[in-house]
């Protein structure tokens, strides 16, 4: 799903500055921004240092939260990286208690012309990362699993709640084309646009209709455990398609509609007319309605992607994704020097141009530490680097990582284009490591393995247990 880099081009291009002195500080004014011209008695010169890299694949333990985008869909066709499967589960709750359909005997069993139209199960689209030129076709189950039915339990990507059976209780088709076009509904009354509507299935909406009765025995809208032992919820699954989608659950558009016939809104033939009420995803909830719960499961199935050993070129997917180890040996002992500029450049090679174009590059890198002087090992952010302008120390659970965040007009990372050799456009990537440099050379520190890779999110749980966000969508590159 992403491009693949050369790491032979993964090279710590050093700008340095040698001088008939010893130096250990580091310049926080100019250090790092661009080569010194010469002066008298100064020898300014370019070097590029060979790195030795190797492919990992992750144990991806990210968690997506209600109020973030989820990922939806099926990538079944990327020549490169093989699979995607992304699912999302849901909880859709009334506003209130007791719940009923419109106004106090809209739905009276008995009157002439009552009762339901359709449940129509709606998700607020927010994009796609793929080939959106091939539809992807949607199931709808119900959930049945306990664990999963609990706001304060936040899952990984890796977690599967169980359903209840196997049976579809929906099925839609995304055309991604018409998805933004305007969809008419409620016989004229109301439209929307960016969002996925699937119908559900008569019996399933029959049941659902006939659960707001006065008979306490049916009523299964009386308060908020009866619902969710009703419904615990929705599954979301994709059977073919070739892209995955982002959607917004904490969003007016995400919602199960109910559409009935109602004895309060009569047509002019004196008939009820049909209307409709929503129940959506409840974020902020209160002891009478705690919050929705919900999951996101995003699993990758490799088998396209080739190499997993040293080589030359490697392989990198935004989380649940790969990363690359660096190793640039021949900085440890080097003589001490002025380091104006290091930085790490990795590009891209190209594959094929249409495939190429649908499966973008990540639109972000990241660079930290394997510190390996404990028996096992641990991640840290790389010294300086990432923010020269807000104070951090990697050794320090207090302040590991900077408190403004990462300056991306100086540590990089980002993607860039460029026209390489023969003409082709293609993605690379700069990443500035000139104080860390510095440092490993002029105070004589430990020159830590690097670890590439394109995170959704950042953990270092030795120092917290929190994710730190990045810029990288779930799967998106």
């Amino acid at each position: 799903m992403l491009k693949r880099f050369l790491p032979i081009i993964f090279g710590a291009v050093l700008c340095v500055v040698i001088i008939n002195m010893s130096c250990t500080k580091l310049d926080t004014t100019n250090l790092g921004v661009d080569i010194i011209p010469a002066v008298d008695n100064v020898n300014t010169f370019a070097d590029t240092l060979p790195v030795t890299s190797t492919q990992g694949v992750f144990n991806d333990t990210s968690k997506i939260l209600s109020t973030d985008l989820n990922v939806l869909g099926k990538i079944s066709n990327d020549p490169l990286f093989g699979q995607t499967d992304a699912r999302v589960f849901f909880q859709l709750k009334p506003a209130f208690y007791p719940f009923y359909f419109g106004n106090s005997g809209d739905t009276t069993s008995g009157f002439p012309g009552t009762g339901v139209d359709s449940l129509v199960l709606c998700l607020s689209y927010n994009g796609a990362w793929g080939d959106t030129t091939v539809p992807q076709v949607l199931e709808v189950r119900q959930l049945k699993d306990l664990s999963f039915d609990s706001p304060t339990v936040h899952h990984d990507v890796n977690y599967l709640p169980s359903l209840v059976g196997s049976t579809v209780i929906g099925t839609g088709t995304v055309d991604f084309n018409s998805i933004s076009k305007k969809v008419i509904f409620a016989h004229g009354k109301d439209s929307v646009t960016n969002q996925i509507r699937i119908k559900l299935s008569s019996q399933f909406a029959n049941e659902f209709y006939s659960r707001d009765s006065i008979p306490t025995s049916n009523n299964v809208f009386r308060n908020d455990s009866t619902y969710r032992n009703y419904i615990r919820g929705f599954a979301i699954t994709a059977t073919s398609g070739n892209a995955v989608m982002y959607i917004k659950l904490a969003d007016v558009k995400t919602r199960l509609e109910i559409h009935y016939r109602s004895r309060n809104k009569l047509n002019n033939r004196g008939v009820p007319d049909t209307t409709y009420n929503a129940i959506g995803l409840v974020v902020t909830g209160n002891s009478t309605i705690p919050s929705s719960a919900s999951s996101n499961y995003v699993a990758r199935n490799r088998t396209a992607l080739a190499n997993t050993g040293t080589t030359t070129e490697h392989y990198l997917q935004t989380a649940p994704g790969t990363y690359v180890n660096l190793t640039v040996s021949q900085l440890t002992g080097m003589s001490n020097r002025i380091v104006h500029r290091a930085i790490i450049i990795m590009e891209q090679k190209p594959f094929n141009l249409t495939t190429d174009s649908l499966f973008s590059a990540p639109g972000f890198l990241y660079l930290d530490l394997v510190d390996t002087s404990s028996t096992t090992p641990k991640w840290k952010p790389i010294y300086y680097d990432l923010n020269p302008s807000s104070f951090y120390d990697p050794d320090s659970k207090a302040s590991f990582f900077p408190f403004a965040d990462i300056d991306h007009s100086y540590y990089g990372g980002y993607a860039r284009h460029k026209i390489n050799a023969i003409g082709q456009s293609v993605t690379y990537y700069e990443i500035n490591v000139t104080r860390h440099v510095q440092r490993i050379i002029s105070q004589q520190k430990t020159n830590y393995q690097m670890r590439v890779f394109a995170p959704y999110q950042i953990i270092y749980p030795q120092y917290s247990p929190a994710f730190i966000p990045y810029k990288n969508p779930l799967a998106f590159g």
